[in-house]
């Protein structure tokens, strides 16, 4: 039996407000949501919250609105936070291995191991000669991507992830352009020319 479309809009606005909500994962919150984008705009709307909706990948999700000009600045429900040089990497990386995936294969998800992911990162990292230290940063660093919904660990297939595609517009088209001059950054700071890398982006939690 399918539940009535005003018994699941509460759902569809408590998910948003948890993060993400995608139509493979929830195809009926997903539904409900494309019949009801105006009301759920005019919700949060009201409380400062933007809804994006990305209809080719099949994601929604909420993000902080500026305070419009003569209005209050509302207490932040959209959580920023500064990444740390390795969870840019990480990101800038996947993002970049996501751009190829779609350029070169018919498939749309694009799934990486724990080990793939590993050898990704690997040249970017200032110590690369203890590989048991890597595994472990590589392994803390992935659990801090899957935290920011970026990567999605697969049921039944240990150490495998799903690369969201969320992450297409968090890594907007115009910083990937810019991709290969941080990565000769990040290398430099690898090796220890840089006192510190870049920091591409704030990310909401």
């Amino acid at each position: 039996m399918t539940a009535r479309s005003d018994e699941i809009v509460p759902h569809v606005l408590i998910s948003l407000l948890r993060g993400l909500v995608e139509r493979e994962s929830s195809p009926d919150f997903w539904q409900t949501l494309m019949g009801n984008q105006s009301h759920v705009r005019d919700y949060f709307g009201r409380i400062g919250l933007d809804l994006i909706i990305d209809e080719t990948d099949g994601f929604a999700y909420l993000t902080q609105r500026a305070p419009r000009e003569g209005e209050p600045e509302l207490p932040r429900l959209v959580v920023r936070r500064q990444l740390s040089y390795r969870i840019s990497l990480m990101l800038a990386l996947l993002r970049k291995r996501l751009a190829e995936h779609d350029a070169a294969s018919g498939e749309a998800r694009l799934v990486l191991t724990s080990s793939e992911i590993a050898d990704l990162v690997r040249l970017f990292q200032p110590d690369t000669t203890n590989e048991a230290k890597l595994e472990d940063q590589v392994a803390q660093d992935i659990g801090k991507v899957v935290e920011l919904e970026f990567l999605k660990p697969l049921k039944g297939r240990a150490d495998s992830y799903d690369v969201r595609r969320i992450l297409r517009s968090f890594v907007d088209a115009q910083w990937l352009g810019q991709l290969n001059g941080r990565l000769a950054d990040y290398l430099a700071f690898a090796r220890g020319d840089l006192a510190d890398a870049s920091q591409p982006h704030e990310a909401r939690s």
